[in-house]
């Protein structure tokens, strides 16, 4: 399935449910805000995109907590959680996505490798995480986390989420 037909599958799910959708982004530096207003009529459930790039921007915009990144790091489970679930509460929405992760060509570690990323789906005081392990360059990470993290919010809502 093609990346517009399953936007355009969230967006007409969400506005039959009256529901509304925000994403705070790290890896993805703003491309999985951009394929959600790539669709016709995005605006009536999208409110905000927050690009939060950096751990002080986390915490700043998102209510991140500065004890989760020391102990975690920005690349974990755990601060995937707090982008979506800390997007949703500042934007007013149902939903929340986050993606924090190395999308390289540096930055990796043994720990950490390029091509590890987090996602997260917070719809309805639910949290949804997903571990993802990636290869290819920079922007093939990026665009496939884009598209991984859109596939699972369409199956979430297929489960009636």
């Amino acid at each position: 399935m093609e990346q517009i037909e399953i936007v355009e599958y969230i967006v007409k799910t969400l506005v039959e449910r009256g529901l509304t959708l925000s994403a705070a982004e790290s890896c993805t530096g703003g491309m999985l805000s951009s394929a959600i207003v790539d669709y016709p009529g995005a605006s009536s459930v999208f409110m905000d995109g927050i690009v939060s790039y950096s751990n002080t921007a986390k915490m700043k915009f998102l209510g991140v907590k500065a004890d989760t990144l020391d102990k975690f790091g920005a690349v974990s489970p755990e601060t995937a959680a707090e982008m979506c679930q800390g997007v949703a509460a500042v934007s007013g929405t149902n939903i929340g996505l986050s993606t924090t992760g190395v999308a390289g060509p540096g930055g990796g570690t043994p720990e950490k490798p390029v091509g590890l990323v987090y996602t997260g789906i917070y719809i309805n005081g639910s949290t949804h995480i997903a571990k993802l392990r990636l290869d290819g360059d920079r922007t093939s990470v990026r665009r496939r986390t884009t598209m991984l993290l859109l596939t699972q919010l369409k199956e979430l809502l297929e489960k009636g989420e």
